[in-house]
């Protein structure tokens, strides 16, 4: 089984993340996808990310109606920060006969070397590296992991959770950057305001 692991703070979960979820899943043939929301991620430890069970209930939300996303609240449920290798380790136990693929963003390739037991998240998964908007791998870059990294291209969709959240505390609309019943629950809950 190839199971795909897609982590990140989705605050809020948008288009842009179901959208690149739905390529990466289709190109790579997954058999399962996951979305593991973080607690307290290591490199974003910040007062604007919302409590993680809100993310968590929205995430669920914005994925109810595709069957083939699932998500993993281990992190949410672990104590402390949330490693990749931790999580990755979970998986490899939880799925032992399975192939694991960890999606990341071309932004995370830049500083993938400075991630705890870095080396041991590649003996463990497959690093599958998606393409984003305004970044770029300079030609000269210096990274021993970049030959191991399988490069999937998605489509560049300029849409990101500090941009919603911006457009939230400027009163404008959200609309098409999120699913409606996102939408709907951050207006109820005047999240982001």
């Amino acid at each position: 089984m190839k199971i795909g692991i897609f982590g990140g703070t989705f605050n809020p979960p948008h288009f842009g993340h179901l959208i690149s979820a739905s390529v990466v899943k289709e190109k790579l043939l997954l058999d399962k996808f996951f979305f593991v929301p973080a607690k307290i991620p290591p490199h974003k430890i910040s007062t604007s990310i919302i409590d993680a069970n809100l993310r968590v209930e929205m995430l669920k939300l914005a994925i109810s109606k595709n069957q083939n996303f699932d998500i993993n609240e281990i992190e949410i449920t672990r104590k402390g920060i949330s490693y990749t290798i931790d999580t990755l380790i979970f998986f490899e136990e939880k799925f032992p006969k399975s192939q694991l693929f960890l999606i990341i963003g071309m932004d995370n390739l830049f500083e993938i070397h400075l991630w705890k037991n870095v080396e041991k998240i590649f003996e463990i998964a497959n690093i599958v590296v998606m393409n984003r908007a305004n970044f770029s791998l300079p030609k000269d870059i210096d990274n021993k992991f970049l030959k191991q990294v399988q490069f999937v291209e998605i489509p560049n969709i300029e849409i990101s959770s500090t941009e919603i959240r911006h457009r939230i505390k400027m009163n404008r609309s959200i609309k098409y950057f999120v699913p409606e019943a996102v939408e709907k629950f951050i207006l109820k809950n005047n999240l982001y305001v």
